[in-house]
């Protein structure tokens, strides 16, 4: 059975990121997920930033994120975040959060306000907002719209069969219903993003493509299951780089506009090289 070997960050490019992390008080989804391409990403000078805390509202089976009731939102993230992004010399931000059921507004202003600091502290920038499903709150939606980013992300994560296993809290319809809301309502490019490994069948994996592009997804990513700890659900089958050229192939075939499908493929994977 393959497994996929990642190479460990170099130690200097994670003193770099990580001062930049504590200079201004911030999270990187990077770390806080275990994500396998920190190595990669860091040496471009690229990172997912995580708002809203590190602690997240869902406990879903798949995330290495701890759960539990986050702190009120930092006022002074925004204007960090942006100063972060501006040392980090970045063309491209991609920026998410933990889920915060918590909140009036599942925290969908502070987004808006994030997105908002960022542009005004580098004009130049190009944002992409990979978002909560807010519980499919459309006023929370429509902040996030208003806030006009490049990219309006969600994760749709896995196939309608196994969605209540792996993320009981969300909904596998809600979820498509988010990112249809986003298509028909913003200029925005609409992405999504499923793993595999978890026990979906081929034939649910395209159903589930055929869903999203229905939806109105424009971006696809697809990417091995890596389970980041024993606690969490286990990897249930690892795929060789050839199924993944083959889902390429069909996405394509369903009509999305841009596919990024590998092993080590993630949501936020060359997100800039996408479009």
């Amino acid at each position: 059975m393959y497994k996929p070997k990642v190479k460990a960050p170099s130690q200097e490019i994670l003193d770099t990121i990580q001062t930049v992390l504590r200079r201004y008080d911030l999270e990187s989804v990077c770390e806080a997920a275990a994500c396998p391409n920190r190595s990669e990403c860091y040496a471009r000078g690229s990172a997912t930033f995580m708002i809203l805390g590190d602690t997240c509202t869902r406990a879903c089976r798949f995330c290495n994120v701890k759960t539990g009731k986050g702190l009120p939102p930092d006022p002074a993230e925004p204007h960090n975040l942006a100063n972060a992004v501006a040392a980090l010399r970045m063309r491209y931000v991609v920026v998410t959060s933990v889920d915060r059921d918590d909140l009036a507004d599942y925290g969908s202003r502070h987004f808006a306000a994030c997105a908002a600091a960022i542009r005004q502290k580098n004009p130049s920038i190009t944002i992409e907002l990979l978002t909560p499903d807010f519980k499919g709150d459309t006023h929370a939606l429509d902040t996030l719209i208003a806030s006009k980013p490049h990219k309006l992300a969600h994760n749709q994560e896995t196939v309608r069969r196994l969605s209540k296993t792996i993320r009981p809290q969300s909904d596998y319809d809600r979820s498509l219903r988010v990112l249809e809301y986003y298509a028909a309502h913003s200029s925005s490019i609409v992405k999504s993003s499923l793993m595999v490994g978890l026990g979906e069948r081929e034939n649910e994996l395209i159903e589930t493509m055929h869903d999203l592009k229905s939806a109105g997804v424009e971006e696809l990513t697809v990417g091995q299951y890596l389970q980041p700890t024993p606690k969490h659900h286990p990897v249930l089958r690892y795929y060789d780089e050839a199924f993944f050229a083959d889902i390429r192939k069909e996405a394509y075939n369903i009509g999305f506009k841009a596919v990024a499908s590998g092993i080590l493929t993630r949501s936020s994977y060359f997100a800039e090289q996408l479009s």
